[in-house]
């Protein structure tokens, strides 16, 4: 199974394409849309549902894990964000690709095995899992390859194949 990772954003949307066959997984591609921060917001916009609607032809996944928003401090970044993702839903279900959406807090659990863990751990283990060198740059891309590790793990799981998936929809 091809999974797409999206960690959404305004600024900067990170990517991140696996394989997932039987427990095993492999990095086929990962990376980011950025938007100019000179563009008027409304243009941004256009910009990334554009700029996901060739990624998801290009890249032709068959399915698509995307991060919930958690409302940190910054209220202002984080309607932008809000923004920015629902663009990004709305590219993903336009094209038809079943969409999955995990928590911060599911990622963690799926790749670390700990809801609560640091940061540098999930990327640790998402460098790991993916049998690769260093920690993909930029983080963006980092987070989106740990959400389709995420729901690669979830949807391969046993608990998952009897009907009893704990994370996604």
């Amino acid at each position: 199974m091809r999974i797409l990772g999206i960690d959404p954003g305004f600024a900067t949307i990170g990517f991140g394409l696996i394989s997932a066959e039987r427990g095993a997984f492999g990095l086929l591609q990962y990376g980011a849309i950025t938007t100019p921060a000179n563009l008027d917001f409304p243009q941004r916009l256009v910009m990334i549902y554009d700029d996901m609607t060739r990624l998801l032809e290009t890249l032709a996944p068959e399915a698509v894990a995307v991060e919930e928003l958690f409302w940190g401090h910054n209220v202002t970044t984080g309607i932008g964000v809000s923004h920015g993702r629902g663009v990004i839903l709305l590219a993903i279900a336009k094209a038809g690709i079943p969409l999955f959406e995990y928590t911060p807090m599911q990622v963690k659990q799926a790749v670390v095995g700990y809801g609560k863990a640091e940061k540098h751990q999930v990327m640790d283990m998402t460098r790991r899992l993916l049998k690769i060198d260093r920690t993909p740059r930029p983080d963006d891309a980092a987070d989106a390859l740990a959400l389709a590790l995420c729901h690669g793990r979830t949807h391969t799981s046993l608990l998952h194949r009897a009907g009893l998936s704990l994370a996604g929809r």
